[in-house]
């Protein structure tokens, strides 16, 4: 089983705009120095104004993990690497993202869809989160779409405060 998600924001701002914040190599570089983690760094990176693509690395401290899936880790802390994927698509942008937590039976996939709302813009994340450990794996799925939900929160405000 897999357990979906969904985060929605919008902004003020127009989509070619945050689009070009969003995918922008230094953006990147400093929202992982502020909010990545132990190890963040971008490994791979190429883009331009019709399209991106990059991976990156995060890394959680123990500490910071939730408790069931501390119990699944034990006293090491979680590494993740994240692909995304931006294409121009008509007024928008639309993107794919695939997360691996490297040694662990877990990972997620998802689209992005970046569109016109208004005056401004609206961000749509949907990613399905797979834990492939019997017994807790749903419960570890719901804790880690929970965190991946909050994630997309903090960095969507750190990207806007850079528009």
């Amino acid at each position: 089983m897999s357990r979906p998600t969904e985060f929605r924001a919008t902004s003020p701002f127009p989509v070619d705009r945050v689009y070009a914040t969003m995918v922008d190599r230094q953006v990147l570089a400093d929202r992982l120095a502020t909010m990545g983690g132990p190890g963040a760094a971008i490994l791979e990176y190429t883009g331009d104004e019709n399209g991106a693509k990059y991976r990156i690395r995060h890394g959680i401290d123990e500490k910071d993990l939730p408790g069931v899936v501390k119990s699944f880790v034990g006293s090491r802390g979680i590494t993740i690497e994240r692909d995304e994927t931006w294409t121009r698509s008509g007024e928008g942008y639309d993107g794919t993202v695939g997360v691996e937590l490297p040694g662990m039976p877990a990972g997620a996939r998802g689209t992005m869809r970046l569109s016109p709302r208004g005056e401004g813009s609206e961000l749509v994340v949907n990613v399905d989160v797979t834990v492939k450990v019997p017994i807790i794996g749903g419960k570890i799925e719901e804790s880690v779409a929970q965190q991946i939900h909050h994630l997309l929160e903090m960095e969507t405000e750190y990207t806007l405060s850079r528009v």
